[in-house]
Parts: C-alpha cells; sequence; structure tokens
C-alpha cells in the first residue's frame, strides 16, 4: 500500500488541467521575463564586455531571429514528437543557455547562446497551448488561455523592474542566472504532471523550407545591422541583402511545390490574413526597436539607475496588461478592421509625440505617450491575431499562428537593426565635425557622450544622438500609419465573436500554434 500510494496520487495528477495549466505557466514566465530584461541589461553587459554597438544589436537579434525562425518547426516538432517532450527539452535548454549567458565573458559567446535561447523559446513556447489544448475540456479552455495570457502578460511588465534590480544589486549576469531556478521547479512540476501528447496527423519536414527562410531572413537582417560598419553602398552589404532576398524568393517557389510545406503559400490569398501579419510586425518593429532605445537613452544619456529605467518603462509594459482585454471588447464590437486600424494609428500618434523628448525632459512628457503606445500594441496584438485566424482556412489555423508569431520576431528584429541603421546615420551626421573615431562614435549611437569633449562640443554629440533617436521614432510612426492606412482600406470584417473568444483566438496565434 505505501508503495501504491504514490503512484495514485502521481496518477491523479498526471493529465490534471489544473496542475497542466500551473507547469506550463513557469516556461511562459520564464521566457516572458527574458522578453523584456534584456534592454535595461544591455547597457551594462556593453559597458562590462566592451561590445560594440553592432554586437550590443545582435545580442538581441540573434535571439529574435532564432525565435522567429524556428517557431513554425518547434510547432511540428511537438505534433511529431511530443508536446512534453519537447517543452521540457526546451525548458532544460532554455535554462543552461541563460546560464551559459552569464558565464562565457565575451560578447561573441553572448551573441551565441542568445541565439541558442532563441531557439529553445521557439522549441517550448508553441507547446504550452498545446498541451493546454489537449488537457482542458473546450467549454473551459477560455478560462485556460486567460490565465496562461496573465502569467505571460505579469512576467513582461514585471521584466523591466526585476532587471534594473537584479543589474544594480548583483550584475548583469543575474538577469539570465534568474531563469534557472524558475526552469528547475517548472521541469520538477512538468515531469509530474504533464501528459504526453501529439498530433493525430503528421506530415513530413519541410527540410528545405526551415533552410531557406532561415538563411533567407539571416541575410536581410545581417545586412542591415551590419550596413555601419560595412556601408549602405558596399558591394558586401547590397550582395549579402541580394542574396538574403533570392533566397526567400526561393523559399517561395519551393512552398508552392513541395507536400506539406512549412509555410503554404495559399494562406496569403486573404487580404485580411496579410495585412493582420503586417500589422502585428509593424508593431513589434516599433516596440522592439524603440524600447532598445529607450533604455539606452535612460540609462546611458539622461544617466537613471536601472530601477529608476524599469520604473519609467512600467507604462509601456504594464498597461499592455490591460490593452489586450480592451483591444478584444473592440474587435468584438467594431471589428478587426476598425480595431487594427485605430491601434496602429495610436503606436504612430505616441511615437511622433516621443520626438518631442530631450536629456532632461519633464518625465510626464514620456508616460503619457508611453501609455498610448501601450493601448495602440495591445489593440493591434488582439485585431492582427483575429485577422490572422479569422482568415486562414481552419486546417490552416495553427500554420497561421505560427506565421504570426514569426511576423511579431520578425519585426522585432527587424526594427532593432533598421532603428539602430537610423540613428548611427543621425550620429555620424550630426557628428561630422567633432572628428571622432569609430569607438567614439558607436559610444554615442548608444547614448554615451565621448569624455575630453568641450561643452559646445558635448551638447553637439547629445543633440546628434537624440535627432537620431527622434528620426527613428519618425520611421517607426511611418512603418504603423502606413500599415493602418492599408488595414482601413483592405481588411476585412467577419462575423464578430465574443470578446473571451477573441481573447483565446490571439493567445492562440501568439503562440505560433492554435
Amino acid at each position: 500500500m505505501s508503495t501504491a500510494m504514490p503512484e495514485t496520487r502521481r496518477g491523479r495528477l498526471r493529465g490534471n488541467p489544473v496542475a497542466t495549466l500551473v507547469a506550463v505557466c513557469f516556461g511562459l514566465f520564464m521566457v516572458g521575463l527574458d522578453a523584456t530584461v534584456v534592454s535595461i541589461a544591455n547597457p551594462a553587459i556593453a559597458a562590462d564586455l566592451g561590445t560594440s554597438f553592432t554586437e550590443l544589436q545582435w545580442i538581441t537579434n540573434a535571439y529574435l531571429l532564432a525565435l522567429a525562425v524556428f517557431l513554425i518547426l518547434g510547432g511540428k516538432l511537438g505534433d511529431r514528437f511530443g508536446r512534453r517532450r519537447m517543452y521540457l527539452i526546451g525548458v532544460v535548454a532554455f535554462a543552461l543557455s541563460s546560464v551559459a549567458i552569464g558565464l562565457v565573458g565575451t560578447a561573441s559567446g553572448v551573441i551565441t547562446f542568445r541565439a541558442v535561447q532563441g531557439l529553445s523559446a521557439a522549441l517550448l513556447m508553441p507547446q504550452t497551448l498545446a498541451l493546454l489544448r489537449a488537457t482542458f475540456p473546450r467549454e473551459k479552455f477560455g478560462v485556460a488561455v486567460g490565465v496562461w495570457g496573465g502569467a505571460s502578460s505579469v512576467a513582461i511588465a514585471a521584466g523591466p523592474i526585476v532587471a534594473g534590480i537584479l543589474v544594480a544589486s548583483a550584475g548583469w549576469e543575474s538577469v539570465f542566472f534568474v531563469n534557472a531556478p524558475i526552469a528547475v521547479i517548472g521541469l520538477v512540476i512538468g515531469g509530474l504532471v504533464l501528459r504526453e501528447s501529439t498530433a493525430p496527423h503528421r506530415g513530413r519536414f519541410d527540410v528545405a523550407g526551415v533552410v531557406l527562410l532561415a538563411a533567407g531572413l539571416f541575410g536581410i537582417v545581417l545586412a542591415v545591422v551590419q550596413s555601419e560598419s560595412w556601408g549602405w553602398g558596399s558591394p558586401l552589404t547590397l550582395g549579402v541583402l541580394a542574396a538574403g532576398v533570392v533566397l526567400l524568393v526561393v523559399f517561395v517557389v519551393v512552398e508552392l511545390r513541395v507536400t506539406d510545406p512549412l509555410l503554404p503559400m495559399s494562406l496569403f490569398r486573404s487580404s485580411s490574413l496579410s495585412i493582420g501579419g503586417l500589422g502585428v510586425g509593424a508593431n513589434f518593429f516599433a516596440m522592439l526597436g524603440v524600447t532598445f532605445f529607450l533604455s539606452l537613452y535612460m540609462l546611458n544619456l539622461r544617466g537613471v539607475t536601472g530601477v529608476e529605467a524599469g520604473l519609467m518603462q512600467l507604462p509601456l509594459s504594464g498597461v499592455s496588461i490591460i490593452a489586450s482585454p480592451i483591444g478584444a471588447a473592440l474587435v468584438s464590437r467594431f471589428g478587426v478592421r476598425r480595431t487594427l486600424t485605430l491601434g496602429l494609428l495610436l503606436v504612430g500618434i505616441a511615437l511622433l509625440a516621443l520626438t518631442a523628448t530631450t536629456e532632461d525632459s519633464p518625465y510626464i512628457g514620456m508616460a503619457i505617450p508611453f501609455v498610448v503606445f501601450a493601448l495602440g500594441s495591445g489593440f493591434t496584438m488582439t485585431a492582427g491575431a483575429e485577422a490572422v485566424v479569422g482568415g486562414a482556412p481552419v486546417q490552416l489555423a495553427g500554420v497561421a499562428g505560427g506565421f504570426q508569431a514569426t511576423s511579431l520576431q520578425l519585426g522585432g528584429a527587424l526594427g532593432t537593426s533598421v532603428l539602430s541603421a537610423v540613428v548611427s546615420a543621425g550620429v555620424l551626421s550630426g557628428t561630422a565635425g567633432l572628428g571622432l573615431d569609430v569607438a567614439a562614435r558607436q559610444g554615442l549611437a548608444q547614448g554615451i557622450v565621448p569624455s575630453g569633449l568641450g561643452a559646445a562640443a558635448s551638447a553637439t554629440a547629445r543633440d546628434a544622438f537624440l535627432g537620431g533617436m527622434h528620426t527613428a521614432f519618425v520611421v517607426a510612426a511611418v512603418v504603423a500609419i502606413v500599415i493602418g492606412v492599408l488595414a482601413a482600406v483592405f481588411v476585412r470584417d467577419r462575423s464578430h465573436h465574443a470578446p473571451a473568444e477573441v481573447a483565446e483566438e490571439t493567445a492562440e496565434a501568439l503562440a505560433g500554434h492554435a
């Protein structure tokens, strides 16, 4: 009897819906936390490791690019080999790569393990909702998705503050070390309660599609990131950019011909789906590109502490907790087209308002645009996800969710790359008469005014960084507004659904797996 009792308890726990929800929330929280802590940690990483501006971009982009390219594949691996198995492997790999980032001690090592971290997130994220889908009864699944989304939102909102405290008290490495205890708890609970499941219909792996998509996206992002050191007009930049574009064209051709494509081209017959994906991409183009520079501005130019920077950015992350539910209600009442258009326009307006930011401008001048930005971002995410899910055939809903999540990550990678190039160009043109060397210009592009300059030259340097940052805000605003206009013209509303159903579909699309 004494040996039978634990087995009986484990049997009751295995596959228990509530226990499953608790288990997957640990992995979800870990990934959500890491999505926002890095922006606060970046200046400390740069100061400690002496990273160049290009390397600092790759610390962000290596993660985003790996996640974007392999997210759909991660879902397919779970379908074929087991969602529980892939989730647990992903949690282990994420934790180990996080610890390695803090221990490696070199910029190139940090970038490498950030890419591994992105691969790990791509493996575990799609399994979270797939495990809930396989465990919860349909009538209770919406509640589970609500808790799932809440855990992710809380992690994202807490990230900047947690990062500020950890960087100030224990160094930037602790921002990554904190994932280890979360992962251990998640592994123990997951190993006890998660029940294995696979998809009933498992097609072939589109290996060619994965390779072509990864190589094509990497080529484009590489060309943009390296444009500062290579030069926009150099044969190397143009050649790598052209090669990336050609590989993506070949990817499309291959996807039109294979039996089980990674990304079926038939999805894009729906203008609503295409514009929805563009809207989500534009949103994260602005969100991650802008927050990358806001942290550098606050910590380096403005000189606030990490904790203060985290608190200053709280309206951006904290308001997102309520923005998505409000967006779901708006979609239910007014439809996708109006909500998506409104969201993107609010993002654009907030970014234009941020162009008034100066070195010592009152915080309220940033806080109000932050709230507007967060609301617009939440509306955009909800409406964009609904457009993608609603525009896809039922049998391709999971792949459509993967496309949605890939658009999100790729938009963030391109936003960081393109807006970094804009700021670098602004710094270069604004300091042409100061005679700064390459290292000094790269430091200034991070908001670090070179030492040894006179008062007038220092003011010119600060103005050059602020001018570049303001231009980046305008570029991101124009992208958001243009996509918003396209949404107003081309998105077609389907029948309105209840807010809870819209929220459920949004969460599914963001996880990359329906």
